[in-house]
């Protein structure tokens, strides 16, 4: 944990229209680490709000010329850049219980009556102090963490995509070398290239989920309104579903404004995993919405071979797998963590009900405006 003296200093702006009373604030309040800027008037306290990023706390008296202390604190409390500044009301108003409300509601944290308690004034300040700075620190760790977070990724991104051509070239060749004449003569040997050759297959597969995570993660997608209607409908067509697969849209599917490639990820990988996971003669999937006010509940069902109970958390945790397996693909355990992080990302949950042997239907809240 950083120290108090690596850390900015605690900048606290002094509001009174009466010198006297600005200079006995700072001697009763001053010391290491603390940083003092005076205002006789609520116009210069905003003037110097504005001119100062980093104050940490105001000490504002109500009674001044021309802009009084509430007037103050509602113009501060509604600028988004500084309606976060902690602010002490110091006044000589009445102690009746409206007074002090009245300052509450204008966006005071604390309210001081004259004549000033010494004591109570330090202590007050000092508690304040203390919350400033773990704040601070606590935006420097978040910082360091994206930061980081940001390298992780691009790192991903590097080893995905350098990974990607060798073993796309070895599993070409293990294609060739399967229909040689020799291997298809010898069971055992065609049999452990086989093997081979599917262990490569997922792990290309997995490798692609990293990759496709990672540029998705590193891109910088615009807000845009989306048609989720039309977005479904293309999705739909390029996974080229088997004719014996019926997919239901139920409109009408809403229009949002939002990330556009998050919500197609979503929506295509649970819609491949119902036509790939499709055990039935005639697969049935349905897709459709509901408005749950600042959010829409999206979900898609299938009559599928369905989740087992002790599986339904498990399956968005990374690497996890369910016991059924496609005959045209296998599972990498990634597909639906990745789901889980673009949901949860912002903002949203996902989860599944499920009855075992008779279908799924994957639900995910996503936000209206982003």
């Amino acid at each position: 944990m950083q120290s108090k003296e690596t850390l900015q200093a605690f900048t606290i702006l002094l509001v009174d229209d009466r010198p006297e009373n600005l200079i006995s604030l700072e001697e009763l309040l001053i010391q290491p680490g603390r940083r003092f800027i005076k205002a006789q008037s609520g116009n210069e306290a905003l003037r110097q709000v504005l001119k100062h990023e980093n104050i940490g706390l105001i000490m504002l008296d109500v009674q001044m010329p021309d802009m009084d202390g509430f007037e103050v604190a509602r113009i501060l409390k509604s600028n988004t850049k500084t309606k976060d500044i902690s602010i002490i009301f110091v006044t000589a108003l009445s102690r009746e219980e409206h007074f002090i409300l009245k300052g509450f509601e204008e966006g005071a944290v604390d309210y001081l009556p004259k004549p000033l308690d010494i004591n109570v004034v330090r202590a007050k300040v000092n508690v304040f102090e203390q919350l400033y700075l773990h704040q601070v620190e606590l935006k420097s760790t978040l910082s360091e963490l994206k930061r980081i977070n940001k390298q992780l990724e691009q790192f991903v991104y590097i080893v995905s995509h350098d990974l990607k051509s060798p073993l796309s070239s070895m599993m070409l060749l293990m294609e060739l070398i399967r229909e040689d004449e020799l291997v298809i003569a010898n069971p055992e040997l065609k049999e452990n290239i086989d093997l081979l050759h599917g262990a490569s297959g997922r792990l290309s597969n997995m490798i692609a989920s990293l990759l496709e995570h990672s540029r998705t993660s590193l891109a910088n997608h615009a807000i845009e309104k989306v048609n989720t209607s039309e977005l479904v409908r293309e999705v739909v067509a390029l996974l080229f579903p088997p004719d014996q697969m019926t997919i239901n849209i139920r409109e009408p599917l809403p229009v949002i404004n939002t990330h556009k490639i998050g919500l197609q990820q979503v929506f295509q990988n649970l819609l491949s995993n119902a036509i790939k996971y499709n055990d039935k003669e005639k697969g049935l999937i349905e897709i459709g919405a509901s408005d749950k006010g600042h959010w829409v509940e999206f979900y898609v069902k299938d009559n599928g071979p369905g989740i087992a109970d002790n599986d339904q958390e498990r399956i968005f945790k990374l690497f996890e797998t369910t016991a059924h397996h496609s005959s045209r693909d296998s599972s990498t355990g990634i597909g639906l963590n990745l789901l889980k992080v673009l949901v949860e990302g912002q903002g949203g949950k996902i989860w599944v009900d499920s009855v075992k042997d008779e279908g799924s239907t994957f639900y995910f809240e996503w936000e209206k405006n982003h």
